[in-house]
């Protein structure tokens, strides 16, 4: 009777750790979500709101990086997007020449 409810219970663990797995595990070709799970962006973030704070910086941006403002807003503060590679490096570079003191293109 002990053999029989070892293997159930062995049985029951490997389901579930199986499902837990599956729920977990990304997908590949899973479009990334700002979070926990992307400790770059949040640092990226981090270093441009401040540079953010003065009136028209954000449309300033958005120009560089070919965007409207409200996708500018929705990268940086409502963070329910991330940019794709191409917008991601014209904002690594934006942060370079702010913090360089040049006027960024």
């Amino acid at each position: 009777m002990m053999e029989g409810l070892s293997d159930a219970a062995q049985k029951s663990a490997h389901q579930l750790a199986r499902r837990y797995h599956e729920a977990t595990r990304r997908r590949i070709g899973a479009t990334l979500r700002p979070g926990p799970t992307t400790p770059l962006w949040n640092s990226l973030v981090a270093d441009l709101r401040p540079l953010l704070r003065r009136r028209g910086e954000k449309v300033l941006l958005a120009r560089v990086i070919g965007v409207p403002r409200q996708r500018v807003h929705d990268f940086l503060v409502g963070r329910g997007r991330m940019p794709d590679a191409e917008r991601t490096l014209l904002l690594l570079e934006w942060l370079a020449a702010r913090r360089r003191g040049a006027k960024p293109a």
